[in-house]
């Protein structure tokens, strides 16, 4: 297993493939293993570079604070580390925020962007949202994260054919450690580059599930912010399009990635 050792943080990583580099940021509370059909179907021509976010899978687990610039400072340490830079950028929910504050902080790091069912600030405007937010870090702190899990999984995976694969995602979430969870829950509360956008030169892909969680109009408004950026939307599916519907998605992100060679 190995590890890399950054700013006194373990992290765990896995490599796959040679030829340019592909580095997939994953979610909140998910793991390098929700990249497994990505590793497996792009490592014929990159280097598939996938990681354990800090407080994430078999990365180490400090309780905190986190913020979306210490995720990604983590990152670019990993790049320059692995000396993967420029590297092609691939982020899911929290790890498109991450590749979102990348790209600005770090912008000579990143080849291209690929940005999935995610944005570049969150902030909890209304009150359902407030709401919302306070529900998940009870559910975290009182009943745990297997319930948590399973209050997620109803959602992601709803189709009763996807039962097994609804299983596996609660049994995964229950693995996670609350307090950095709930750190990483708290980290994009407020954050936002949205106002930076316009500095992103490199070419960006947005994806969007036609059901995701966040709503397409927003993800229509701050693409056409990005100079070089276009927007990709995948029917039925969900906030996890890369597993729901991985060969879609896989194709997308080939036809982008194809563009940039």
């Amino acid at each position: 297993m190995p590890k890399l050792n950054i700013g006194e943080i373990n992290f765990y990583y896995e490599l796959a493939g040679q030829g340019q580099p592909i580095v997939f940021i994953h979610g909140l509370g998910s793991s390098t293993r929700d990249w497994a059909a990505q590793a497996a179907y792009f490592s014929d021509g990159f280097k598939v570079v996938t990681f354990d976010l800090r407080g994430h899978g078999q990365s180490d687990k400090p309780r905190g604070p986190y913020s979306v610039p210490l995720f990604a400072t983590d990152i670019a340490q990993l790049i320059k580390t692995l000396r993967l830079d420029p590297a092609h950028v691939v982020g899911l929910s929290l790890g498109g925020m991450v590749a979102f504050q990348l790209v600005v902080s770090f912008p000579t790091l990143v080849k291209s962007l690929a940005i999935v069912n995610s944005v570049p600030e969150y902030r909890l405007r209304s009150l359902k949202a407030r709401f919302d937010g306070l529900r998940r870090l009870f559910i975290v702190h009182v009943l745990g994260m297997r319930k948590m899990g399973q209050f997620l999984g109803k959602q992601l995976f709803p189709k009763p054919e996807q039962a097994a694969l609804r299983q596996i995602f609660i049994d995964r979430w229950a693995e996670n450690d609350r307090w950095a969870y709930s750190a990483a829950m708290r980290a994009v509360v407020g954050w936002s580059v949205l106002d930076r956008l316009h500095a992103v030169r490199c070419p960006a892909l947005i994806v969007s599930a036609d059901e995701d969680i966040f709503p397409l109009s927003f993800k229509r408004a701050y693409t056409e912010k990005i100079s070089q950026a276009e927007l990709v939307v995948i029917p039925n599916s969900r906030h996890f399009t890369t597993v729901e519907c991985s060969e879609a998605f896989n194709e997308v992100l080939d036809t982008f990635l194809a563009k940039q060679a």
